[in-house]
C-alpha cells in the first residue's frame, strides 16, 4: 500500500490510542501509541479486536479502490491465522 492504514480510539480513563498499520512486501507491521506514552510501542502483538477494525478497514479500503485485493486477502489470511 502506498499509505499507512491509520485510527485512533478511546481507553478507558480518557486515554487515546493512535493505531498505525504498514502493509508492505507481504508483512503487515503494527504501531501502537498512547496518549499517555511518549514512544510508539511496536512489539504488542495485536488484540483479535485490533485484526477485526484493520479488516473492516481494509475491506472499506477496497471497494473504494485505494487498496489491492492482495492487500485485502493478505488481511484477511492473517487475521485468520493470528486473530
Amino acid at each position: 500500500m502506498k499509505r499507512d492504514i491509520e485510527w485512533k480510539e478511546m481507553l478507558e480513563g480518557g486515554v487515546k490510542r493512535t493505531v498505525r498499520i504498514h502493509i508492505q512486501a507481504g508483512k503487515v507491521k503494527w504501531q501502537f501509541k498512547r496518549s499517555d506514552e511518549e514512544r510508539w510501542d511496536y512489539d504488542t502483538p495485536p488484540s483479535s479486536e485490533d485484526w477485526e477494525a484493520l479488516e473492516t478497514k481494509m475491506d472499506q479500503l477496497y471497494h473504494r479502490r485505494r487498496a489491492s485485493y492482495k492487500d485485502f486477502e493478505l488481511v484477511r489470511e492473517m487475521r485468520e491465522k493470528h486473530g
